[in-house]
């Protein structure tokens, strides 16, 4: 019987690092749904209609080299608040979701619209702050020349995107788990991840 974890949240607050290690702890597939809007913002960049980039994506398209930059992640919160596009990426990822014996999804609206009928919903969250001080170290680690209060505008006004958007918002699910990691590190995280999903896992 497959057994979908669903874990949403905003940028920077860790949930990608916590969604491989619950999915590499259980053996699960993982899916980093962010991945499919970045690789059609990197399309819509090279010039594409955001929906076409969208159907025409190919699972090469999730190895392609940038997707980690700032401008593919401000092109990938702005084609993700297209419905067309969204509508276009949902049935790739339900069907990932029940495929084997369990997935891992993230993104931002997983146990709210992709999978409702998750098994286990995390939400995965941290001030704007500190994800900021995250996504700057990461990008300066990378060689990019930028500073601090632009990394944290920009996080915000994401934020404000993904969370002020028609379709799908961003949000935690009612039934959710939250994880704030502003006071925890990576280890202490995910340790609270696992506890959550051993808790659902063994009694399904």
């Amino acid at each position: 019987m497959p057994f979908t974890v669903a874990i949403d949240g905003p940028a920077a607050a860790g949930k990608g690092t916590i969604s491989r290690a619950v999915a590499a702890h259980f053996g699960f597939r993982h899916l980093d749904t962010g991945l499919l809007y970045r690789a059609t913002g990197a399309r819509v960049i090279a010039g594409e209609e955001p929906l076409a980039a969208a159907q025409a994506l190919v699972p090469e398209d999730l190895d392609r080299q940038g997707l980690r930059t700032a401008a593919v992640a401000d092109a990938a919160s702005k084609v993700a608040a297209i419905p067309e596009v969204r509508a276009a990426l949902l049935a790739f990822q339900r069907q990932f979701a029940r495929l084997g014996a369990g997935a891992v999804l993230d993104g931002r609206d997983i146990g709210t619209v992709v999978c409702p009928e998750a098994e286990v919903k995390l939400f995965v969250t941290a001030s704007p702050e500190i994800r900021a001080r995250r996504r700057f170290d990461e990008l300066r680690a990378d060689g990019d020349d930028t500073d601090y209060e632009t990394v944290l505008a920009d996080v915000r006004a994401r934020d404000d995107r993904d969370a002020g958007r028609a379709d799908a918002p961003m949000r935690a699910a009612q039934d959710a788990v939250v994880i704030d990691t502003t006071e925890l590190d990576i280890d202490a995280a995910v340790a609270r991840a696992v506890e959550a999903v051993s808790a659902r896992h063994g009694a399904v």
